[in-house]
């Protein structure tokens, strides 16, 4: 695959992450077999992906004034992505997330989600031009309508207060199990090329402007899924990519899925993100 250059721009949260039984009933106690940390978020796990497929990737967002936001800069930059943050006289937003037995995920977040505005003049809201594929999470209309000066781009429905104002999409990508990414996604379908539906272990489904649609299998397990955390972000980051390298419908659809499927094997959103040595073999 050609060298491309690439980013998400999007929120980031610092997620405590605990391998529990089950998610605890009302009143239960629960104890946790691990615990870990990892700057995670929509953003963040897109950018990361980016930067496994194309050997580095920018990452744009907002992080608070705070010792969590010092850590995130830290750790993305060890992933390979370079990131352009607007601060806020905030905290950095946080989460809790539960990884039961079956491998999937619950998140509880604790505060506001900061999002990266066209008016923090710091961001390089103008060189976006010469990117070759974004991957949008969140944001204002106006950042969103700065990253449609790239080559490819992708949003999700999570960024709700950016899409419906007729900015055109590559693709639309959003959970089938997710009741507001659904409501977020009806205000926008018209304006992306294709609206993808990720169904996890099920595969998922597609619909075209033009009225075509289809559905795509789910994967052959190549290794037992650990947890589903970062799968759909990872899945819209290797779309992006695969629609900027000029792969066909089919390729970029078995790419996203690769990705996607690859994340759940891992523990967290990065131990098992694709690579691009893996997606060329």
């Amino acid at each position: 695959m050609q060298r491309l250059r690439v980013a998400a721009v999007g929120h980031v949260e610092w997620v405590q992450f605990a391998r529990v039984a089950h998610v605890p009933r009302a009143g239960e106690v629960v104890h946790a077999r691990e615990a870990f940390e990892e700057p995670a978020g929509g953003g963040a796990v897109a950018a990361v992906q980016l930067a496994r497929l194309a050997g580095g990737s920018l990452l744009i967002t907002a992080l608070g004034d705070d010792e969590l936001a010092e850590r995130s800069l830290r750790r993305l930059r060890e992933l390979g992505v370079q990131v352009c943050a607007a601060r806020r006289a905030a905290p950095t937003r946080r989460a809790l997330t539960l990884l039961d037995e079956a491998g999937e995920r619950t998140i509880t977040t604790l505060g506001s989600r900061l999002e990266p505005l066209l008016a923090d003049l710091e961001l390089p809201w103008s060189t976006l031009g010469d990117i070759d594929a974004i991957y949008f999470t969140a944001g204002d209309e106006g950042a969103l309508r700065a990253a449609r000066a790239a080559k490819v781009l992708v949003a999700s429905p999570r960024a709700r207060d950016a899409i419906g104002h007729g900015i055109p999409l590559e693709a639309l990508v959003l959970s089938e199990d997710d009741e507001i990414e659904r409501r977020e996604a009806a205000k926008a379908q018209a304006e992306a090329e294709v609206v993808l539906t990720t169904r996890g272990a099920r595969g998922g489904a597609y619909r075209t402007r033009g009225g075509e649609s289809g559905t795509w299998d789910p994967l052959p397990a190549a290794a037992a899924a650990v947890d589903s955390y970062g799968c759909g972000d990872s899945f819209a980051a290797g779309f992006a990519y695969g629609r900027a390298a000029g792969m066909n419908f089919d390729e970029v659809l078995s790419l996203a899925a690769r990705c996607g499927a690859a994340c759940a094997t891992g523990r967290g959103p990065y131990e098992r993100q694709l690579t691009a040595r893996e997606a060329l073999g």
